[in-house]
């Protein structure tokens, strides 16, 4: 296929259709794309892995009617943004998410992270905390906690294959692209509770996935995660992750999550000095704002409008 005939593909997945629009924003030395919708207070939407943007698709809608300006953002290397040759280091990463914050005209946002995005959440209220209003994760624990689980916990150990596998060259992209990215598809299903993806919704992430290079840039971020372990650059980051979280955070996870176990997130609040709320969903997989988007949005947007986001 030609340069124009992919640019043609991929405009054809990361721009659906919605009541938001579409645009790019430039951000630390690269472009993103944005979708955005509604007016009022910013809530910045970073998405994990194996997604793009509209994983957000109902939280947006929600958000703009619930009186806030949402927006959901393509990180580096995935969807419409920039696939540049380096720069997918969390440090960078986070920066890249405060960047687009201070890009938007905004003095700062409710930063909602899921997966790698909570990862890059929990890292940019640490590394920009005036640029970060409130904190939501869903799915990811904090940095030092994640690190920890994964070398001490074997049961979180095991449930990490993915993660593991990705430290081989090469082959891992191979493998996520073949037969049409049914990678992508057997991941989230396997890593759903009961309430599996509709057969369209796993067909647009397998799209989404083939993009050229896409696969290498979202595999990326998890190598250096297991990589730089023994490294100057990764002991530096996580003693930086020991400065606490000093913004109100809402944290999100479902109890049948497959990959992040309860127990490797349930501890993370060690990490915040400031009201901390922990919310559990029964019954839910790894992706509980797409799982049960209802329950995420109300749980999200009523926290949101609390004024004192310490209480239970």
């Amino acid at each position: 296929m030609s340069s124009e005939g992919h640019s043609e593909a991929r405009s054809a997945v990361v721009l659906r259709d919605g009541p938001w629009t579409h645009r790019h924003v430039a951000a630390n030395g690269a472009r993103f794309h944005i979708a955005e919708q509604g007016d009022g207070p910013l809530v910045l939407l970073v998405h994990g892995f194996p997604q793009f943007w509209w994983t957000w698709r109902h939280q947006i809608t929600a958000l703009a009617e619930a009186g806030y300006r949402a927006v959901a953002m393509d990180l580096r290397g995935v969807g419409g943004s920039d696939r540049t040759p380096r720069g997918y280091d969390p440090a960078n990463l986070a920066l890249d998410v405060t960047g687009v914050i201070r890009s938007l005209g905004e003095p700062d946002a409710a930063l909602v992270g899921h997966d790698l995005g909570g990862y890059l959440a929990w890292t940019a209220a640490v590394m920009r905390p005036k640029l970060v209003r409130r904190l939501v994760v869903a799915s990811m624990p904090h940095p030092r906690s994640w690190r920890s689980a994964l070398l001490r916990d074997p049961k979180q150990t095991l449930a990490s294959g993915s993660v593991w596998g990705f430290q081989r060259p090469w082959l891992p992209e191979r493998q996520l692209v073949a037969d049409d990215a049914a990678a992508v598809g057997t991941m989230l299903t396997e890593w759903s509770g009961p309430r599996q993806p509709e057969p369209e919704t796993v067909r647009v992430y397998r799209q989404a996935m083939t993009i050229p290079s896409t696969a290498h840039c979202a595999i990326e971020p998890y190598r250096w995660m297991v990589r730089s372990i023994a490294r100057p650059d990764g002991i530096q980051f996580n003693r930086r992750m020991k400065r606490p979280v000093l913004v109100p955070t809402l944290h999100l996870h479902g109890s049948l999550d497959p990959v992040l176990r309860t127990r490797s997130s349930a501890g993370s609040g060690e990490y915040v000095e400031a009201p901390y709320r922990w919310r559990l969903f029964d019954g839910l997989g790894h992706f509980p704002h797409e799982e049960d988007p209802v329950a995420f949005s109300t749980e999200l947007i009523d926290w949101l409008k609390d004024p004192e986001p310490d209480r239970r």
